[in-house]
């Protein structure tokens, strides 16, 4: 009875050594791998010859990029958008689109403050009555 214990334990250490388990688990994999079928109707793989599809795919590729050469080949340039003041004279000095932006929103703040500044100083009405220069039938209400 006691050369059956050594070997039982053998057999369960088989049972659960690494090599096993990978092998099971790619048995589970290959088990639960999505079909042909499956996969043309995800769009992974493409209905046809192998040749086929490789040849359509490159030609596609090669259309979009005849396309794409020949809309920059008419593509405007630098001094055209400036000139049609599509791009900021700024962008001609090479300053950053990003400072470009930042320096107009400076600039509005700025003629902003300036603006509130002058009507906060503007005199009213009867001021400018007072003043002649406006008659007082002239004045609005």
């Amino acid at each position: 009875m006691s050369e059956v214990a050594p070997q039982q334990t053998l057999v369960d250490t088989l049972e659960s050594h690494p090599i096993k388990e990978r092998k099971n688990s790619l048995e589970h994999a290959l088990s639960h791998r999505p079909t042909h079928t499956d996969l043309e109707a995800r769009q992974i793989l493409h209905p046809g010859h192998p040749d086929i599809v490789q040849t359509q795919h490159a030609l596609k590729t090669a259309m979009t990029a005849d396309s794409l050469k020949k809309a920059l080949a008419h593509r405007a340039t630098q001094e055209e958008l400036l000139a049609r003041n599509i791009l900021p004279e700024e962008m001609a000095k090479g300053v950053s689109p990003a400072l470009v932006g930042q320096q107009r929103e400076l600039e509005r703040s700025m003629l902003e403050d300036a603006l509130k500044g002058k009507l906060q100083k503007r005199p009213d009405v009867e001021q400018v009555v007072e003043r002649g220069i406006l008659n007082k039938d002239e004045v609005p209400m």
